[in-house]
Order: C-alpha cells, then sequence, then structure tokens
C-alpha cells in the first residue's frame, strides 16, 4: 500500500476513534453549542435593539457561524493536548501506521463537530429571525466555506495542542489568541467602527472575509445602518479572500502539525 493509501486509511480508523470517544465525554461538545446559543440570544435579544433591530439580527449570524468554527479550534486543541499528555500518541507510535493519521483523524473528526456545531446555530438563528435569503445553492456554498474554515483552523489547533505542555497549558493558550482573533473582526460590528489605525487589521483578518462571504452567500446585509460599505480589497472579494486565507492557514499549519508531530513521536 502506497503511503497516501495508508495515511487515508489509518486517518479514517483514527476519526472513528475521536468520533466514537466524543459520545463518551458529551460535556465538551455540549459547551461548544451552548456558548455560540448563549452568544446569539445575548447580541440578538439585548443589543439587536441599540444596532439595527432585524437588520442586526441577520448581519449578526453570519458573524457567529464564523466565530462558532474558529471557536472549534480550541475543541482540537484540548483534544490533541489531551492524547498527548495521557500517552495515547506513545500508543499510536508502537502501531505499524502511518504517522500523518493521527493529525489527520484529529482534524476530520473535528469537522464533523464543525457540521454539528453549524446545525445547532442555523435552528438558533432561525428562531431569533435570520433568513436565508440567498438561492440555496448558494447557502450551501456558504456551508461549505465556513466548514472550510473550520478545517483549516483545526490544523492552528493540532499545532498548539501539540506544542503545549499539557492541558492546562492548552486551554490558556488557546483562548489567549481566540478572543482577539475573532473579535477584531466584523463578525459582530462593522469595521468601520474601530479606529483608523485598527480598521486595516480588522479588515484583512479572515474571520472578517468568512463572516462577510457568508453574509453574501446566504443573501443577507453585509453592512450596519449608518456604516458606509467597505471598499477594501478583503471585503470587495470576500469569497476569494476567505477561500484563499483558509488555503493559506492549510498550507502553514498542515506542514508545522505533522512536522511537531513527527518530533514529539519521535521522543
Amino acid at each position: 500500500m502506497n503511503p497516501v493509501s495508508q495515511a487515508v486509511r489509518d486517518g479514517s480508523i483514527v476519526t472513528w476513534r475521536n468520533l466514537v470517544g466524543m459520545k463518551r465525554v458529551p460535556d465538551a461538545l455540549i459547551g461548544l453549542t451552548v456558548q455560540p446559543i448563549m452568544f446569539v440570544l445575548l447580541f440578538a435579544l439585548v443589543f439587536a435593539g441599540s444596532l439595527g433591530g432585524d437588520t442586526y439580527r441577520e448581519f449578526l449570524i453570519a458573524g457567529i457561524f464564523a466565530q462558532t468554527v474558529a471557536f472549534n479550534v480550541f475543541f482540537t486543541t484540548i483534544g490533541m493536548a489531551n492524547d498527548l499528555g495521557k500517552g495515547v500518541i506513545d500508543r499510536f507510535r508502537s502501531l505499524p501506521m502511518s504517522r500523518v493519521a493521527v493529525v489527520l483523524g484529529r482534524t476530520t473528526a473535528d469537522l464533523g463537530v464543525g457540521v454539528i456545531t453549524l446545525i445547532v446555530m442555523a435552528l438558533t438563528g432561525l428562531v431569533v429571525g435570520w433568513r436565508i435569503r440567498g438561492s440555496w445553492l448558494d447557502a450551501l456554498a456558504g456551508f461549505g466555506l465556513l466548514l472550510l474554515f473550520s478545517f483549516a483552523m483545526s490544523w492552528i489547533g493540532v499545532f498548539v495542542g501539540l506544542v503545549a505542555r499539557n492541558v492546562e497549558v492548552a486551554q490558556s493558550v488557546g483562548l489567549l489568541w481566540l478572543f482577539p482573533f475573532t473579535f477584531l473582526s466584523s463578525a459582530f460590528v462593522s469595521v468601520q467602527g474601530f479606529p483608523g489605525w485598527l480598521q486595516p487589521v480588522g479588515e484583512w483578518n479572515p474571520v472578517s472575509a468568512v463572516a462577510r462571504a457568508s453574509r453574501v452567500l446566504f443573501g443577507n446585509p453585509t453592512q450596519l445602518p449608518g456604516f458606509p460599505e467597505s471598499t477594501a480589497w478583503p471585503a470587495q472579494n470576500a469569497v476569494l479572500y476567505a477561500v484563499l486565507s483558509s488555503l493559506v492557514i492549510v498550507a502553514v499549519f498542515l506542514p508545522l502539525a505533522v512536522a511537531r508531530y513527527r518530533h514529539v513521536a519521535s521522543r
């Protein structure tokens, strides 16, 4: 069997192992779904009245989608650090299996988590008034884009989980960069409301591109009332930039994660 076929076969086995493991630890999955629901209810019911009412609710949901799939990286980070701490990777190392299969199985399984959280968030959005205004084909493309971003972010999670010395460090490091990464974007508000020096950061943040691209594909408002449409290149080419930035994240962090895993497994 060639290395690619072996990696796919072994990766699918590790994916199944991780998915079955979620059934035994449902708390983490519940946490991943409850937190975004709280964000939706908080922003849609408390802040929407001051930020644009129904328009803000439709603007908000795509931002919550982008934030949710970005936060799934936290689940990946903890899972990887947990496997490392409990010696699971040492056990895999003793088996005649592809070295890539472990990290591939982790990211693929966490893509399944992304599907579950998106379903929960879509149903919650429908309850608070969000609707898909475009075609269903575009909407499917929107969900596909979100899953691509989720898959890309999971490679960051694998790398951080392997670099962290234990689960506690992984939790701290995971939250340290995720909050500014997701909030310095147009996920919740218009970037034009940021201080001038901070606006380019928000414009070029991949979370902004994914949120705006999702709004475009779902047929939702791309800007809040009172703010001008952005003329920055990422905003004008949101779908293209969202896809490119996701592919760049994979291209950078996939080899880093595999190299780190090989280093850890060889100790």
